[in-house]
């Protein structure tokens, strides 16, 4: 049997703990306090350390994604197979499975690569990972919502300032135009766009005068914005690309907006990974309060999971709750945007789809629920409404 490298690593924000293992220990509570971890640096010393190694395999925890991508570069370049395990799932095999006593970096990655002898063989254990396109989505998605935390207080503070030194502009909203050139506003008190209708208005303005903090506010602004025309504009290319066709069509039907494909799309990027044999897995079993047979959509569950839109059930004698948790809080957020822009829009209903979501929330909304249960409600029938488009165009039926 062939004797394989296997790392478990525990990223820290200038390091790694690796542990190496070749086979799974028998007494791992033992082997804990006999092993030797030991602590890459984030450095060429690290780096060459690692080549050393040469890991046939390496296991890491789907967060801090920053810090460990420059780990996850090199072990590609070596030819390394990666995956991931689940916070929550490594969390209770290291302390239930593996009865480690403590919590630290050096069990974290004794834990990763004990992981992966246990299930090395169940790929339904480990986190999926994403497609080098789906990865450079999520990276400019993610990238945008940040530009937009980051512009809105500098647009705050700057119209705090023109209240009193050019009041007559302070609560106009300015947009980037067809062209993409720095909204108008803005543009013109940095010095970057010519308006004549502004140099009228501030010769006769009651205001005491522009300062240089708000044109440095603008000059702020301007870059940033310029940063988002040039991710929107890698965004609408990869969107062009072949193989995102088939879920570009069904998105049609929702009427999503790029940004909001993009955001879906980095996360649902390939549809396969629903499938079983290229068909969702549907299971029959006795229903728990009926004596008859109901069937589990565990496919449909896993879709709307990751979309964040997925209830989990919380019972305890007679307490009863549903909450929903995990999956993408991304994807929940753009969804309700695209609802509120789309759905509760009664002129902007314009597929059939559209029209019957549009339909269950005014009823909904009449027989006076609650607004935020209502749109939950919606959303989440969007998310299963989707998921059976998908089913047909990628399977050729429906489910």
């Amino acid at each position: 049997m062939k004797i394989i490298n296997v790392i478990g690593l525990d990223v820290s924000k200038a390091s790694v703990s690796l542990c190496l293992l070749t086979k799974r220990p028998e007494n791992v509570r033992d082997f804990y306090y006999k092993c030797k971890f030991e602590k890459l640096p984030a450095s060429k010393i690290g780096i060459t350390r690692l080549q050393e190694i040469r890991p046939d395999v390496a296991l890491f925890e789907p967060t801090g994604v920053n810090y460990s991508r420059l780990w996850l570069e090199h072990l590609t370049k070596l030819g390394c197979e990666i995956r991931l395990v689940g916070h929550k799932e490594l969390k209770n095999y290291r302390s239930h499975h593996l009865a480690l006593p403590d919590k630290d970096d050096d069990a974290d990655s004794l834990a990763l690569a004990c992981y992966y002898f246990d299930y090395c063989q169940s790929p339904q254990r480990f986190v999926r990972i994403r497609t080098p396109v789906a990865s450079r989505l999520r990276q400019l998605v993610l990238r945008l919502q940040h530009l937009s935390r980051t512009q809105n207080p500098i647009i705050n503070r700057i119209r705090q300032d023109l209240a009193w030194q050019f009041p007559e502009v302070a609560l106009v909203d300015s947009h980037r135009g067809v062209s993409n050139a720095v909204p108008l506003l803005w543009g013109w008190i940095a010095g970057e766009r010519k308006s004549p209708k502004y140099d009228r208005i501030y010769k006769e303005t009651i205001g005491v005068g522009i300062n240089n903090a708000v044109i440095y506010h603008a000059q702020r602004i301007c870059s940033l914005e310029r940063e988002e025309v040039e991710i929107e504009d890698e965004i609408s290319s990869l969107l062009s690309l072949p193989e995102f066709k088939p879920y570009l069509e069904v998105f049609d039907l929702f009427k999503f907006g790029s940004r909001t494909q993009s955001v879906l799309l980095s996360q649902i990027f390939p549809f396969d990974n629903y499938l079983e044999n290229k068909q969702p897995i549907i299971i029959i079993r006795p229903g728990r309060f009926s004596k008859g047979e109901t069937k589990r959509h565990l496919s449909e569950r896993r879709f709307l999971k990751t979309l964040g839109l997925a209830p989990s059930e919380y019972s305890s004698g007679d307490i009863k709750r549903q909450k929903v948790s995990g999956g993408s809080s991304l994807c929940r957020k753009q969804l309700w945007l695209w609802l509120f822009t789309s759905v509760e829009i009664r002129s902007r209903r314009s597929t059939k789809i559209l029209r019957t979501l549009g339909e269950q929330v005014d009823t909904e909304k009449a027989s006076g629920k609650p607004i935020q249960l209502v749109r939950s409600r919606a959303c989440a029938k969007a998310a299963k409404l989707l998921f059976r488009e998908l089913v047909q165009a990628f399977c050729g039926e429906k489910c």
